[in-house]
């Protein structure tokens, strides 16, 4: 980052305290462990206290005129030194269990709630991020808030304690010593702050070049066909060498600074503990001081500092924490399209319609792409189990109507209107759920081909998703395999063909039984015997249904009774097939011209 550091704001502080809100079903644990942090500390700062009493019991000082007020003998001091060893480690696995257990349960909440809300999201939001940036904020970032929660937090109640309890300790030790180590201090506590803010600097950019490397490597996997189709695995690696190495030129000068500030931590404290022990040594000479007085002053010194040097891996590790909480509050705040934004359900009942469907003087512009209209003044109509057909060339807007007719967006001006009233009047999951695609380039999910028909309707029973099976042309195929129904179809439905994936389509639809369907070129780059095949599974899904159906072979919409030429955002022709090959100089007629003449 080319900018000058800015501290630190207070809004960003207020985002990392609102992820412990994921903490307060789980307080009481959080509470207990918290006391036993402190409980087991006590305990440890005892271990240089006891130890001076036994170094002073062994070697009496013939120098000191005071005598030590408690000295009940090597033996007694030897037991109570090993009980606050077996105390504290007790206390400090019941802590350490515990915060780790709160810190687990709490970042799974969050990824539940998060995962939540991304696929609540509208599609405008994912039209304009990529998927490997999302998977990393759902592996990179929330792995580093369950470091904070399990790792950082604890480390500051122990470090914390340590300090404080050790600092009280020295003064009460030896006031003259205190303030030769104490002065010693700020020099290493500014280096650390400093080195510190310098790393949380490069922190964000470094999970940014990272996410961006991730994002290269999602798509690469995801289109590895078209990647070996066109030989192009030299330019991927490439590609994704130049992000990788991206992100190292970021990680390594903050490795850098790391390092620097671990050997001035180094040198700071082992140079403070040097220049303790030589002042130590003079009051010693001088008889003000003990033996065991000195020896259980120089470990709290060594506690003082191990907790003043372990400030560095914990300020570090929070300060990627609060670049990760910003990243994570970010996609937290998004407004959902709708559903319960902590578990993604919709609560709407399902609605029925008789499938009359307008679309009257629609304008749209996609949000990324405000400059350029994809619809004007859009006006067509389909009644009730017609059937329509929406023909142009690329780009004319066929795809986006099925989009608004789906609401992924919202029509800029003009109306869609559902059975007369407007679609905005319904619940958004009832108007889906009334509603199928089945989609030219079918992505099935990575279970069973039972899982993959039944999502068309969640709960459906064996013989529902059977029937649908049969009705769409494919249960002959699915007894072939040896799983039957249970057979896994891959990642994406690899597994599986073409056109045996579409007829599984078609049974998802079947089994929702919509009122309205849409088909986008669900016939389209098949063989002549999946193609026959799947067009009788059509036939028996189009009956009785409100359909779209987006075509580019005008050969399979000559039968529908509707056909609405889009060119330019909006409707210059329609009309059955009869009525617009008799228009001259029609554009309907001249593709189909241009096609039937090949």
């Amino acid at each position: 980052m080319s900018e000058s550091f800015q501290p630190p704001r207070r809004e960003t502080f207020r985002e990392l305290l609102y992820l412990f809100t994921f903490i307060r079903p789980y307080r009481a644990r959080f509470f207990t462990a918290f006391v036993a942090s402190l409980i087991s500390m006590s305990f440890g700062t005892l271990f240089p206290w006891l130890l001076g009493h036994l170094v002073d019991s062994a070697i009496p000082s013939p120098h000191l005129s005071e005598v030590p007020t408690w000295n009940p003998g090597i033996n007694v001091i030897a037991l109570c030194l090993l009980g606050t060893l077996v105390i504290q480690s007790i206390l400090t696995f019941f802590s350490s269990f515990n915060f780790n257990r709160v810190g687990e349960t709490a970042v799974v909440d969050i990824r539940r709630k998060l995962y939540a809300t991304l696929v609540a999201l509208p599609m405008r939001f994912f039209g304009e991020r990529r998927v490997g940036e999302l998977t990393s904020r759902l592996s990179n970032d929330l792995t580093q808030l369950q470091d904070m929660f399990t790792f950082v937090v604890p480390q500051i109640i122990r470090q914390a304690m340590l300090f404080s309890c050790g600092l009280v300790a020295i003064t009460v030790t030896s006031w003259r010593l205190s303030l030769v180590m104490v002065l010693s201090l700020p020099p290493v506590v500014l280096a650390t702050v400093w080195f510190g803010r310098k790393v949380r600097q490069r922190s964000r950019e470094a999970q940014d070049r990272l996410a961006q490397a991730a994002t290269i490597l999602d798509e690469t996997l995801q289109n590895i066909a078209s990647v070996k189709a066109f030989a192009n695995e030299g330019y991927e690696v490439r590609r994704y060498s130049t992000s990788i190495l991206d992100y190292l030129g970021v990680v390594l000068p903050t490795a850098r600074l790391r390092a620097g500030l671990i050997a001035f931590v180094i040198v700071g404290i082992f140079g403070s503990i040097t220049l303790v022990m030589w002042f130590g040594a003079r009051l010693m000479q001088a008889g003000i001081m003990s033996h065991g007085e000195l020896t259980r002053f120089t470990l709290y010194t060594i506690l003082i500092g191990g907790s003043v040097a372990s400030t560095a891996d914990i300020f570090s590790s929070l300060n990627k924490t609060l670049g990760a909480s910003q990243r994570v509050r970010e996609l937290l705040r998004e407004a959902p399209e709708s559903g319960d934004p902590e578990t993604g359900e919709r609560t709407a009942s399902k609605i029925s319609l008789a499938g009359d469907v307008r679309f009257e003087g629609v304008d749209f512009r996609y949000p990324s792409r405000t400059d350029v209209p994809v619809l004007r003044g859009l006006t067509l109509a389909a009644a009730p189990g017609e059937k329509v057909a929406l023909v142009g060339p690329s780009g004319a807007g066929k795809s986006t109507i099925v989009s608004l007719l789906l609401r992924f967006y919202e029509p800029d001006a003009g109306t869609i209107l559902l059975d007369g009233k407007p679609a905005t009047s319904y619940d958004l999951a009832g108007v889906r759920g009334a509603m199928a695609i089945v989609p030219q380039e079918v992505m099935l999910f990575g279970g069973s081909i039972r899982e993959n028909i039944a999502y068309g309707r969640p709960g459906a029973s064996e013989d529902e998703i059977r029937t649908a099976a049969r009705r769409a042309n494919c249960h002959e195929f699915i007894e072939r395999f040896p799983e039957g129904y249970d057979t896994v179809v891959g990642d994406r439905g690899v597994k599986l063909s073409g056109g045996q994936r579409q007829r599984i389509a078609i049974a998802r639809a079947l089994l929702k039984d919509p009122a309205i369907l849409i088909l986008d070129e669900a016939t389209s780059s098949l063989d002549s015997e999946s193609e026959l095949l799947i067009q009788q599974a059509l036939d028996t899904l189009l009956e009785g249904r409100t359909s779209f159906i987006i075509a580019h072979r005008l050969a399979t919409v000559r039968q529908v009774d509707r056909i609405y030429v889009i060119e330019d955002g909006h409707a210059t022709e329609s009309g059955t097939h009869e009525e617009l090959m008799e228009r001259p100089g029609g554009t309907y007629r001249r593709l189909s011209e241009l096609q039937f003449s090949v």
